[in-house]
């Protein structure tokens, strides 16, 4: 198949499909004479496990590193869950910071009346605030 039907049936545009290629997330291509790249379902099934995983938050190189896992698929299952559970402990420290962030903002905006003075906004001046 040609890098369009690829895309279309991976669920990734086709300078996605570029740009994995280069990175090395997709195996080259094979040529035609006519210089067309040519496709099979495994790079389908590949695409749609890296679509699958970006979607879950893995990084490039962390999709490598699962691809990677993936080609041995006799060894045992430890090592691919510890990415995982890695992946989500990332997650949720960053759940934390977001939610750390939320707060703050909360307090400020409800401590904000919304109108008067700029120089009398407590948004304004706890920003400006000099840490001491």
């Amino acid at each position: 198949m040609k890098i369009g039907e690829l895309a279309q049936r991976s669920g990734v545009g086709i300078d996605t499909v570029r740009y994995y290629e280069r990175e090395g997330l997709l195996p080259r291509a094979q040529r035609l004479a006519s210089g067309y790249r040519v496709y099979d379902n495994h790079d389908v099934r590949r695409l749609r496990f890296v679509r699958r995983a970006k979607a879950l938050g893995f990084t490039l190189p962390e999709i490598r590193e699962l691809l990677a896992l993936s080609n041995h698929r006799d060894d045992d299952m430890a090592s691919m869950k510890a990415a995982a559970v890695e992946k989500l402990d990332d997650v949720k420290a960053k759940l934390a910071e977001l939610n750390r962030i939320r707060e703050g903002l909360e307090t400020l905006v409800a401590s904000c009346p919304g109108h008067g003075a700029l120089e009398q906004c407590p948004i304004l001046n706890a920003l400006a605030e000099d840490d001491q």
